[in-house]
């Protein structure tokens, strides 16, 4: 499609606006290391709770959320909904206790809570194993769905896309360190909401769709629109629901959604002011996250099953995709073809600044521990900061080049999902436990890394043979990797010596002070249920609201009220 001059402005001044925050906030954030990624502790909550929401509102988020309403209607977003569970867990138990350890990434609690080679060992290799595998990987998904995009709405290449967009993104995120993430992210976020909810709008009412009732009738929509699963079919109610609620949770660590808090939201809850601005940030992330933004997408997603109602009308009307870019995912770009002039500029420009947002967050945080917790701990002890902060721009380009490399390599969002489900599969329930189960200990840690990413490779490659050794649906994978290795690092945990009592104690008193580890538990689990209440109510609602059952959303919104008044009502005994 070819786009307006007005389009390429606003893309334009969207561009010069991230270059001049980056240019802007550099000299400061190039003062020291803890300036670059934590921007000096001094962040409140608002300004972190919308960071961490636009780095979750990636390039791949649409379609990967198109891509469940297409293949198992609505009720398909449970595989990511369920993890609202994780987060409410984050904010009621951990969020506090991220920010009152000091540390300055979240790998630095293993020295901390650990004693011994074993816990540098482990903080070493989390280091690599989190900071460039994993991080590869979750960015190598973005840069496949941002060139996708690019692919249907401008015609250019995966190669064009990724060189064009790396070197812009790489220049504001090593010039501006997290400052600058955390503004560009405030920007993208508004200019997100506004670009989905105004397509949406217009899609809905184009004479092709016929309007929002004639769209929820459509013979394509009509059976696709259940926001709860059919119970009825036992294998969408264990995929969908049961694996989701019962193993997936608390069982699998996911970037953006880590039981017991981590990666780039735990270093967002280490830059806050103080522990009620952390606590503050990630549950107006929660809510944010799941009740308010998926919405837009869903319907864009139902939409698109009227004028691409299979794969093949997809090929059919972009004959040009290569092969390994097709997928139920593009269906959500190819919708915003049909935007007019200036309402598509602002739709591909916060397009871009989801890339853009996800790309610099995983950027700077992946940096984060490479700086931090490889080179500053174990190359170069005595590193200045200055060398460290030149260490941390030389890692971004790196793993910008690495990600963009690996994206060919993949197929589409779910994809990258599913992978990483697999890989932090059995692992969660340690994440949970750590902070208060004195018996783990290094080598539980190790076991479950390690135990799960070979079940997760071992999958991963069979499922990518011409003739695969087996065939074995994706929630059974999931439930082996669970199990085995989750019955694996207590195995280990049982078997091995714990910490020694002088770490334990120093950690206890630094983490809960005089309190009780388990100090106003019941508030806390009160807290946990009435956030998870309020956020569903609000968001089932909505949906509701738009089916136009007045009845079932009028009903909900009271809950979702209730839920919040008496929330209020007992934070001071939770926080």
């Amino acid at each position: 499609m070819q786009l307006a001059t007005f389009d390429w402005i606003l893309i334009g001044s969207f561009f010069i606006i991230f270059l001049v925050v980056g240019i802007v906030v550099s000299k400061k954030a190039g003062k020291s290391s803890q300036e670059f990624f934590l921007s000096g502790r001094n962040m409140p909550w608002w300004l972190l709770g919308i960071s961490m929401v636009a780095t979750t509102f990636a390039a791949d988020t649409p379609g990967l959320v198109t891509e469940l309403v297409r293949v198992n209607g609505v009720s398909g977003n449970w595989v990511w909904w369920a993890m609202l569970l994780t987060g409410m867990l984050t904010v009621f138990f951990y969020a506090k206790l991220w920010r009152r350890s000091g540390i300055n990434t979240d790998l630095e609690f293993y020295e901390l809570r650990y004693s011994g080679k074993s816990a540098s060992f482990l903080r070493g290799f989390r280091a690599i194993y989190l900071g460039v595998i994993f991080n590869v990987i979750t960015m190598a998904g973005v840069c496949l769905a941002g060139a996708k995009i690019a692919h249907i709405l401008l015609g250019i290449s995966q190669w064009e896309t990724l060189l064009y967009s790396s070197i812009i993104v790489v220049i504001y995120s090593s010039l501006g360190g997290l400052k600058g993430v955390l503004i560009t992210d405030m920007i993208q976020f508004f200019i997100a909401m506004i670009g989905s909810i105004w397509a949406t709008i217009y899609i809905i009412n184009m004479p092709e769709i016929g309007g929002l009732q004639e769209l929820l009738t459509h013979e394509n929509v009509a059976g696709k629109l259940n926001i709860l699963p059919d119970f009825s079919n036992k294998e969408m109610l264990i995929t969908l629901f049961i694996i989701p609620f019962a193993v997936q949770w608390w069982s699998t660590w996911y970037p953006g959604a880590e039981p017991g808090g981590g990666g780039y939201i735990a270093q967002r809850m280490l830059a806050a002011k103080d522990e009620k601005n952390a606590t503050w940030a990630t549950l107006f992330f929660n809510f944010a996250h799941y009740a308010l933004r998926p919405w837009p997408w869903i319907m864009v997603g139902l939409a698109s099953l009227v004028l691409f109602p299979n794969l093949d009308s997809l090929s059919t009307a972009f004959p040009n995709l290569e092969s390994n870019m097709q997928g139920h995912d593009v269906a959500y770009a190819a919708m915003m073809t049909y935007l007019p002039a200036g309402l598509i500029g602002i739709v591909l420009t916060s397009l871009i600044a989801a890339f853009m947002s996800t790309i610099s967050t995983q950027l700077n945080w992946g940096s984060s521990y490479i700086v931090n917790d490889f080179y500053g701990r174990f190359i170069n002890e005595d590193a200045t900061e200055k060398q460290k902060v030149l260490v941390g721009r030389i890692s971004t380009v790196l793993l910008m080049i690495c990600a963009a490399l690996f994206s060919f390599y993949i197929k589409s969002a779910k994809d990258v999902f599913d992978l990483l489900l697999q890989i932090g599969a059995g692992t969660g329930l340690l994440f949970i436990l750590r902070w208060f189960w004195n018996r783990i200990n290094p080598y539980s840690e190790i076991a479950a890394m390690v135990i799960s990413f070979i079940i997760a490779i071992f999958f991963f490659i069979n499922k990518k043979l011409a003739t695969p050794l087996f065939e074995i649906e994706g929630y059974w994978q999931l439930i082996i990797g669970v199990a085995i290795t989750t019955v694996g690092w207590i195995i280990v945990t049982l078997l091995t010596k714990p910490t020694d009592e002088k770490t334990i104690n120093s950690f206890e008193s630094l983490i809960f002070g005089s309190e009780s580890k388990f100090h106003n538990i019941q508030y806390k689990i009160l807290g946990f249920l009435l956030g998870i209440i309020a956020t569903y109510s609000f968001l089932f609602a909505t949906g509701y609201y738009i089916y136009g059952n007045v009845t079932y959303a009028v009903s909900l919104t009271a809950v979702s009220i209730i839920c919040t008044a008496i929330l209020i009502k007992i934070w001071k005994k939770i926080v």
